[in-house]
Order: C-alpha cells, then sequence, then structure tokens
C-alpha cells in the first residue's frame, strides 16, 4: 500500500467572499470611540487557534492611546502545552511588546485570577472615585462575552451577565458596565467594571485562506462560505498536523479527498437523505462543529513563526488601500506605525535569538575542541 502523502498547499478559493464587515460592526467601533474618556483599560480578545488572522487592525487606529491587555481566548482548543506550543506564545509575546498578553482558557479558574489580578492591579493604580471601567474587544465570536462571564463568576461569584452563542453577533450593543470586582474599602478603590461589545471584523480580507480561517472557527457565520469547503480546509489541516494518522480513521483511511471521508461519516452516524444519499453538508457541519468543541485535535490554523509572522504584517500594511477600494469607511493606515514599533521589539528579540545561538555554537565549539 502506498504512503500516504497530505497536500503541500490548499485549492485557491478566489470566489470566497473576503469580508463581514457588517452595519453594526461599524456602529459598534464608532461608538467605542466616544467612550475611551472614561475607559480605563482595553481588553482585546484573540483567538488561539489564529493568532495572526484574528487580530484587527482597526483597533489600533481606533482605540490606540488606551492602556492594552491582549488576551488569546480558547487556548485549551489551540494548545496541549507541547514545547511547539510554547514557542508559538513566546514569539506573540514579543510581538506585541510592551503590551501585556495572556493565553487563556475561560473555564480555568487559575487563568481568570491572572486576569482580575491585573485589573486589580490597574484599577489601584488609577484611582478612580467612580471604579475602573474596560472596554472588552475583539473580532465576532472569539470569547469576549464568554470571558466576561467568567471574570464576573471568578471575581464576584455571581451569574452570567453576557449572552453566549456558538454563532458570531450574539452581541450587537455596547452593554453596560458588569462588576468583575468588588469595590475594597482597605485600598479606597471603587470597583472594576467589565464593558462587552460586539464583534468587529476586518473591512476586508487579503487573502481567501485567511477568510476560511475565520470562518472555520465561528468568526464568520456558518452559511457564509460552504460547509464542504470549510471542512476540507479543516482536512487540510488535519491531515499536515497528524501525518496521516488521523482522528477520522473510524470513517475512511488517510485521504485527501473531502467528498470520501464527508461519505464514510455519513455511513457512519446515518447522515442519509433520501434512498441512502449521503448528505454531506450536514456531515462537513456536525465535522466541523466537533472541532471547535475540541474533540478533533488542539491546533493552531496561523503559521506562527518567524516568517509567518513577517508576512502577516507585510498583509496589513498593504491592507489600507484594499479597504478603500472597498467602501470602508475606516483608513488603516495608522496601523503602520503600530507595526513598526511592533516590528521594532520583534527585531531586537531576533537580535538576542541569533545571539544566544551564536554564543550556544561557541560553546559547543569550545566543548568538542577540549
Amino acid at each position: 500500500m502506498a504512503q500516504f502523502i497530505p497536500r503541500a498547499v490548499f485549492p485557491s478559493q478566489l470566489s470566497l467572499p473576503r469580508s463581514y464587515f457588517l452595519g453594526h460592526h461599524a456602529s459598534g467601533l464608532a461608538k467605542m470611540k466616544t467612550m475611551l474618556s472614561s475607559i480605563d483599560l482595553v481588553i482585546e480578545c484573540r483567538d488561539y487557534r489564529v493568532p495572526l488572522t484574528s487580530r484587527n487592525p482597526l483597533f489600533e487606529q481606533s482605540l490606540s492611546g488606551i492602556t492594552r491587555l491582549v488576551i488569546y481566548t480558547k487556548r485549551d482548543l489551540g494548545s496541549k502545552d507541547r514545547p511547539s506550543d510554547r514557542r508559538k506564545e513566546d514569539i506573540i509575546r514579543q510581538w506585541h511588546a510592551p503590551h501585556t498578553t495572556l493565553f487563556t482558557d475561560h473555564k480555568s479558574k487559575k487563568d481568570m485570577k491572572i486576569v482580575l489580578d491585573f485589573a486589580k492591579q490597574h484599577a489601584w493604580h488609577r484611582q478612580s472615585l467612580l471604579g475602573s471601567r474596560i472596554l472588552v474587544v475583539g473580532m465576532p465570536n472569539v470569547g469576549k462575552s464568554s470571558l466576561l462571564n467568567a471574570l464576573r463568576s471568578a471575581g464576584v461569584h455571581k451569574a452570567k451577565a453576557a449572552i453566549t452563542g456558538a454563532q458570531p453577533g450574539i452581541t450587537r450593543k455596547i452593554a453596560s458596565g458588569v462588576k468583575i470586582v468588588e469595590r475594597d474599602e482597605e485600598k479606597g478603590t471603587e470597583g472594576v467594571y467589565l464593558v462587552d461589545t460586539p464583534g468587529v471584523f476586518v473591512p476586508f480580507i487579503p487573502d481567501a485562506e485567511a477568510m476560511m480561517k475565520l470562518a472555520l472557527v465561528g468568526s464568520v457565520k456558518d452559511t457564509i462560505i460552504a460547509p464542504v469547503t470549510l471542512c476540507d480546509y479543516l482536512l487540510y489541516h488535519v491531515n499536515k498536523q497528524k501525518g496521516g494518522d488521523t482522528w477520522y480513521s473510524d470513517y475512511c483511511t488517510p485521504t485527501n479527498d473531502i467528498v470520501e471521508l464527508l461519505e464514510g461519516v455519513c455511513r457512519r452516524t446515518g447522515r442519509l437523505g433520501k434512498g441512502g444519499v449521503p448528505d454531506i453538508d450536514a456531515a462537513a457541519l456536525w465535522i466541523i462543529q466537533r472541532w471547535r468543541q475540541g474533540h478533533l485535535g488542539s491546533f493552531t490554523l496561523d503559521d506562527v513563526t518567524e516568517d509567518g509572522l513577517i508576512n502577516k504584517i507585510s498583509e496589513e500594511v498593504g491592507l489600507s488601500g484594499k479597504s478603500k477600494a472597498c467602501g470602508s469607511d475606516y483608513d488603516v493606515t495608522p496601523v503602520i506605525g503600530q507595526l513598526d514599533i511592533s516590528m521594532g521589539y520583534y527585531g531586537l528579540y531576533l537580535q538576542q535569538n541569533i545571539l544566544e545561538e551564536k554564543r550556544h555554537d561557541r560553546e559547543l565549539s569550545r566543548a568538542m575542541e577540549g
């Protein structure tokens, strides 16, 4: 039997839509900008599974000048705490310097305590008579409301205040502040309040693969891109991750053919239409949901390497003209300055790595000579 070889690249999908920038995204962003004078801290949520793609340059332009905490949500769905995962997190931290970066699972009490401690420390330094107000922002369905509910439960031991769901667009308006930290009489500080906001999509996605990544993690509605196409893209990543040793062995042998896999799923799970015809759309949606829930492996879809990061930044630098061509009222040109700053910190990090590698090589050479 011939050895299975995963696809090296995914077929181009030029006909896919490149935006999901809706009316309530624009109005929500405009409202956020008017609130900044009363906001002490911005928490920007990004999806751990797409750490580069779930970054929205509009926030760099609209919410600049405010202290920011970047939180990568859903870590449990993208990491198994492998050395490679920790390496990716180190790269991401250096990318965001000097902003603080955290990687969280909202079901982890330990993770929520770390976020609460950061919020408390920031509030104590502000000494506001009305309490500290934190704005939580991010792309659609990255886990903002789930984070709010988890922080509320951990901080003040109360039931959830924000509605959550599997599809984007559950939160359409900016909510009033929800208390996550009680007033501290000894320190003389008021409470800490978290303000939930609607997810805001990017006006234009520069490449179709990025759109598929965001659709796969649930940042756009499942009706925007055909489920079979999304499931095929997931199969491509699963085969790359597993090298042929896949979770789908119960349905078919290792394959690059999505129809073969989906027909196998239909037969085993009973997803059949009239006359026993396989319902491949239903099977594709079932697989996608299983992956989103963490049942089919934990991995990232983005290339979180030095080269992958540089490629992402290059795409964002070219985003301004494309967003204007699509009719967006938001100019993302100012983000280029922010990217230059990020690359400055990241360049220092790379230089340190190179120097460290050279030092290690010299020590190894001396040891071999001795």
